[in-house]
């Protein structure tokens, strides 16, 4: 197995040669590395003048594992080769050290470099990469890999606290500088004007990856990372480095995003982001902050908004979702503006993180979401808009990993478990596990209430705070705002827009029913319907039996329970009061199907219309493997009264 470490460029605010001169002091031993017990110079050459100095030494290390490997593997202590190459002419430092001892069962190669910052040449630059090769180690592979992770890791965090404490000593010795290498022959030649040209210095060297990802600047925008995590976010940004104008070099936040949403896999954030990037490019996503108009319904009705922040620092969005007309702002913006307003909020998202960032003096690379949820019902499961939804989340979920930090959902009714039950899959896990509930209306005040992530001084409002918000309260939308109906009516006829082929025309002329069997052999599962009335007055309601029947036949003024084998409350019953729905509602309802059996949905023009009624319905059967029993406070719960939009 072979596992390759690699960490991010480290910044010295010191000259090289102060580094340099530091640096040699922590041989043979160091206080902050107590393991090294030994370094013996086997090898010790100077070339050039004094330019160039090449240095060997054998390093004893102490064995830093659980007494049983160290019986098995028989030993203490053991012995590594560092081979130094030093340049002052080009201002460079680079190390070369390998293990001796059971070199042919482990292969430990570790480089590092120090050398002048190619814009600041008062600054050294650090960086380091290791690899390990475990061939054959006594049966405890796994263990020596973990073991050189650990070793690795204390390594990376003690270099640069070493050589701060050793420039630290010089200082107190007096030693703030050191002077740069010079040519004495050189000087002498160009002194005495025996020489006419001068050869530049040469340029120092590069960093290696044209920019520059120090420990400061990790702590400042990144936040806390492992040793391995960095290692894999430089090795991620070299696979992107060569930006486009079409496809911009990604900064290291996205980048970071992406590979937590991979779990650090490097090879699976590269595609997701090579996806991410080619959507970006088709959608003209990094132009939307400067291009998109907001439509002018979605101003007056959409109940969402930016406010403040939570006590994190993370910008906080309020989307009062109880209070949303889902189908009003489908009917009228369409689908695909829905989507774009919530691109332009996950983009307005990731600007404000940066602002946050600054302002706070700390990482934040995420925002909180609260969702108030005050008036939520069954309309919100108006299929096309839970389609939309899940559109959505998809597309959010694929393109901005990892920009959700929290999610608090308040005033939660009885009937959130389905709406939940049916979006929470299409979430990726991760995400799922920062959404926090308050049921209840005081979720302020209440033991572990939002007061423990937002400022009381920041709280809406309509939560019972103190803060007044722009944010719109939503309410129905007007139809005629809509772009187009979901049926039209030309020269007499109904025609149905297509709405993916769900809906389905029904004309009843007075005193005429229509019945809708559904058989049902699945307990516990969940019927939901969704009809609009287009014209005349239309009676709906609900029946159950357990008793088999036929739908009827070319009699639709009788109803399937006319016949003698059926009696009301003995072998049928109505489980939905009938309503009287009037000409352009909409009515959206459930019910649990408890039971195995027949349940019926009827529509009846009633005797007493001047005309036909004309209806649009759905009807959908929510599996009860979704829900796993959590349906059971909807039962008879929400009756089509209380269901009705206009």
């Amino acid at each position: 197995m072979v596992q390759k470490y690699e960490s991010p460029v480290r910044i010295y605010k010191y000259p090289f040669e102060l580094v340099v001169a530091a640096y040699e002091r922590r041989f043979p031993t160091c206080p902050q590395m107590p393991i090294v017990l030994d370094c013996e110079i086997i090898e010790d050459n100077v070339f050039d003048n004094g330019a160039r100095r090449d240095t060997k030494r054998r390093c004893k290390i102490a064995v830093e594992a659980p007494y049983l490997i160290k019986k098995i593997i028989g030993v203490d202590v053991v012995y590594f080769i560092q081979q130094n190459f030093l340049d002052m002419k080009t201002r460079t430092l680079n190390i070369e050290a390998t293990n001796e001892s059971f070199a042919t069962r482990v292969e430990i190669f570790e480089k590092c470099r120090y050398y002048a910052h190619p814009e600041n040449p008062d600054w050294t630059c650090f960086d380091q990469t290791a690899t390990l090769d475990i061939k054959n180690f006594f049966g405890i592979e796994h263990s020596m890999e973990k073991m050189g992770m650990k070793q690795y890791t204390q390594t990376t965090l003690k270099g640069k606290e070493i050589i701060e404490f050793f420039v630290n000593e010089l200082k107190q010795e007096g030693i703030t500088h050191v002077d740069r290498w010079v040519d004495d022959a050189t000087v002498t030649s160009t002194t005495a004007g025996a020489a006419t040209n001068t050869t530049p210095p040469e340029k120092p060297p590069l960093c290696r990856d044209n920019s520059i990802l120090d420990a400061d600047y990790i702590a400042k925008y990144l936040g806390q990372l492992t040793p391995l995590q960095e290692s894999k976010l430089v090795q991620l940004r070299k696979r992107f480095e060569h930006g486009t104008s079409e496809h911009p070099e990604p900064d290291y936040q996205t980048l970071l995003r992406f590979l937590r949403a991979r779990d650090f896999s490097i090879d699976k954030a590269t595609g997701m982001l090579q996806e991410s990037l080619q959507w970006r490019k088709e959608q003209r996503i990094d132009s939307i902050l400067g291009e998109y108009k907001t439509p002018a319904v979605v101003e007056k009705y959409f109940p969402g908004g930016w406010h403040h922040h939570d006590k994190d620092g993370r910008p906080l969005y309020i989307l009062r979702l109880g209070t949303m007309d889902v189908k009003g702002l489908l009917k009228s913006v369409g689908e695909d503006e829905l989507l774009k307003l919530t691109l332009h909020i996950c983009e307005e998202g990731l600007r404000l993180m940066k602002e946050a960032t600054k302002l706070f003096g700390k990482p934040v690379w995420n925002w909180c979401l609260l969702v108030d949820l005050d008036g939520l019902s069954m309309r919100h499961l108006w299929r096309p808009g839970v389609k939309a939804l899940l559109r959505i989340i998809e597309t959010v979920e694929k393109n901005y990993p990892e920009t959700m930090g929290r999610v608090l959902i308040v005033r939660a009714p009885r009937v959130f478990p389905v709406l939940w039950t049916i979006v929470s899959t299409f979430i990726d896990e991760n995400t799922r596990s920062k959404f926090l509930f308050f049921g209840g209306p005081d979720c302020m005040h209440a033991e572990d209430g939002i007061e423990q992530y937002i400022d009381t001084d920041k709280i809406p409002s309509f939560l019972g705070g103190s803060c007044n918000t722009l944010i719109h309260e939503g309410g129905l939308v007007p139809k005629h705002l809509y772009k187009s109906e979901s049926i039209e009516e030309t020269n007499g006829a109904i025609q149905a827009h297509d709405h993916h082929g769900l809906y389905k025309a029904v004309d009843l002329k007075p005193g005429q029913l229509f019945e809708l069997l559904i058989r049902n052999t699945d307990p516990k599962s969940v019927l939901t319907w969704d009809f609009e009335v287009l014209k005349n007055d239309t009676l709906f309601a609900v029946f159950h039996t357990e008793k088999e029947i036929e739908q009827s036949g070319n009699d639709d003024f009788s109803s399937v329970f006319d016949g003698p084998d059926f009696k009301e409350g003995t072998n049928y019953k109505k489980i939905e009061q009938s309503v009287k729905c009037r000409p352009k509602e909409g009515v959206q309802g459930s019910h649990e199907m408890a039971s195995t059996g027949t349940y019926v949905l009827q529509w009846m023009c009633p005797p007493s219309c001047d005309g036909p009624a004309q209806l649009m319905y759905f009807h959908e059967i929510l599996s009860s493997a979704n829900y796993k029993g959590s349906m059971t406070s909807l039962q008879s719960g929400f009756s089509s009264n209380s269901l009705q939009s206009r």
